[in-house]
């Protein structure tokens, strides 16, 4: 069962975080599901994702070849084929815990200058560490991505 990491957004857009994670898991190894609850948002991330700085593969959930994309920008309850061993959830997207049981990582990504956003966060820890999923929690309060206690 892989762990859930917790980021926490104080000074930063998920845009900015997004290609450092992304990049870490494709060294990994891992193919990526970039999960959002809005379409409209994915995809301004794809286009984000295209212009960002170095070379992303990825693609939009829907076309003709999403189970050959190392990262698939799919919305919450659409089909993810590419056998992804990573879920990097953003906007409040789920994670159930059961679902963690067969990945490697699964990252949340959550806007702390939005009280809903913090709220929604606060539930899926519970829920995650409530179906045995370790988790961690990351903060950029101080400038810097730090593990938290």
């Amino acid at each position: 069962m892989g762990s859930a990491l917790f980021y926490h957004l104080t000074r930063s857009a998920p845009g900015q975080l997004l290609p450092m994670l992304l990049g870490k898991s494709l060294q990994a190894g891992w193919r990526v599901e970039l999960r959002g609850r809005d379409r409209a948002r994915q995809v301004a991330l794809d286009e984000n994702l295209w212009l960002a700085e170095g070379f992303l593969p990825h693609g939009l959930a829907g076309g003709p070849h999403d189970d050959r994309q190392p990262v698939l920008l799919t919305v919450e309850g659409q089909a993810a084929p590419n056998a992804a061993r990573c879920v990097i959830a953003l906007d409040g997207a789920e994670v159930p815990a059961a679902e963690c049981a067969g990945l490697d990582r699964v990252c949340i990504i959550f806007d702390g200058n939005d009280p809903e956003a913090l709220d929604r966060a606060r539930a899926q820890w519970r829920d995650l560490k409530a179906g045995g999923v370790e988790a961690e929690y990351w903060s950029e309060a101080d400038g810097r991505w730090e593990r938290k206690q």
